[in-house]
């Protein structure tokens, strides 16, 4: 490809003088980390690190007050969008390592544009907070900020395994709440109708359904609100669930069944029930066969060893993403160690060495992508036929 070795030398002469800061800088959430919707601090952070490489920086951004995004736009020779994250989980802080791999697209960022004027094209670094919950990047995708991006990417921190051709399912967070009547347990339990009744029947049906579903779906509940005290038939229950599917299509059919096993069990118990999101809704990762090739070249070219992806990976707004144009989220290790996100061990593994010389690596690749997307409208064309293809396929 031309002039790619020669761009490539300087964008990594680019990293390597811009990684102590991007390493200070994942320390720095790790030791002040903030929760999704609350990192104002650590979105300034980002800011200010953008700047210092050359971005013009807005923010707030998109109408999320702690979202921004840096962009050097110098033609139209191709659009790429590198995605950070930085929001921190409660109690346990960055132990899904946002702080990690939200430093490292900047990084990637700050090493591509030094040369980006031979590029003449259009980078973004857009931050992306509250992954965690609800997903800055649905509002995003949803309001058309990606649609004309050739190329959306980021990569995952992981534990001990790597591979690029990552998956998540798709996800609905749904809170059910059931209305009886209140009166005394003890005197006159009759006059009552048992909210708590109808949402632990709900509990049951759900279990029941999942002998009637495919292995894949997942579906896992709480209830939040069971009742004011033991001597009072309790008026009000609600139960929060996330129900999972591989694709949007069968999530889709899944919630029929939900909401008539709800009404069912709202019927049994002489209570009534409605139901509602409470948290924006996920989108499976669109498989993109062009563009997650490129990325296994990519990490072949700098010897960086990876494996199959072992199945879907919990949930992510970068599904989001994927149904708006090409984009990937491959998941990178940072510890020798099997560590499961979200607990404890990974969040300490975020701050040892193993995971700094990570977040370069992981910075050279974004950057290597990237730079072959800018250089080759042909990959642009085919990673954008590969998306249309893919975005019309129902699974059922």
């Amino acid at each position: 490809m031309k002039d790619y070795a020669r761009l490539l030398k300087r964008v990594n002469e680019e990293i390597d003088r811009f990684a102590p800061d991007a390493i200070a800088l994942s320390d720095d959430l790790a030791a002040n980390p903030e929760i999704s919707e609350q990192e104002f601090e650590s979105s300034r952070k980002h800011a200010r690190f953008l700047e210092r490489a050359g971005f013009e920086v807005e923010i707030p951004f998109y109408g999320i007050s702690t979202a921004y995004r840096g962009r050097i736009s110098r033609g139209g020779n191709g659009r790429v969008a590198l995605l950070a994250e930085y929001d921190a989980l409660p109690e346990i802080g960055h132990a899904c390592g946002h702080n990690v791999h939200g430093a490292m697209s900047l990084l990637a960022g700050a090493g591509l544009a030094a040369v980006m004027d031979e590029l003449a094209g259009d980078l973004w670094v857009t931050g992306t907070p509250a992954e965690e919950t609800n997903g800055a990047k649905i509002t995003m995708a949803a309001g058309g900020l990606f649609d004309e991006v050739d190329l959306a990417l980021m990569i995952h921190s992981g534990g001990r395994d790597t591979y690029v051709r990552y998956r998540a399912l798709a996800m609905d967070a749904l809170e059910f709440r059931f209305r009886g009547r209140a009166a005394h347990a003890a005197g006159a339990p009759w006059e009552g109708r048992n909210a708590l009744n109808g949402a632990t029947l709900f509990f049951h049906a759900i279990d029941m359904l999942r002998q009637h579903v495919r292995p894949e779906i997942r579906m896992h509940g709480i209830i939040n609100q069971g009742g004011a005290a033991p001597n009072i038939v309790p008026e009000t229950a609600v139960a929060r669930f996330y129900f999972r599917s591989p694709y949007r299509s069968q999530l889709d059919r899944l919630l029929s069944r939900v909401t008539r096993a709800a009404q069912g069990a709202a019927m049994a118990t002489e209570t009534e029930v409605e139901w509602m999101n409470f948290e924006l809704s996920f989108d499976e990762v669109q498989p993109n066969e062009t563009a997650e090739t490129l990325m296994e070249e990519v990490f072949s070219e700098f010897e960086v060893p990876f494996g199959p992806c072992p199945g879907a990976q919990g949930s992510s707004d970068v599904g989001n993403v994927s149904k708006r144009c090409p984009a990937l989220q491959p998941t990178l290790s940072i510890t020798k160690n099997p560590y499961a996100w979200h607990t404890r061990e990974f969040a300490a593994a975020t701050v040892q060495p193993e995971a700094h010389e990570a977040l370069v690596k992981g910075a050279r690749l974004l950057a290597a992508a990237a730079l072959k997307t800018f250089l080759d409208p042909g990959l642009r064309r085919r990673m954008r036929e590969d998306f249309l293809r893919e975005k019309d396929k129902v699974v059922l």
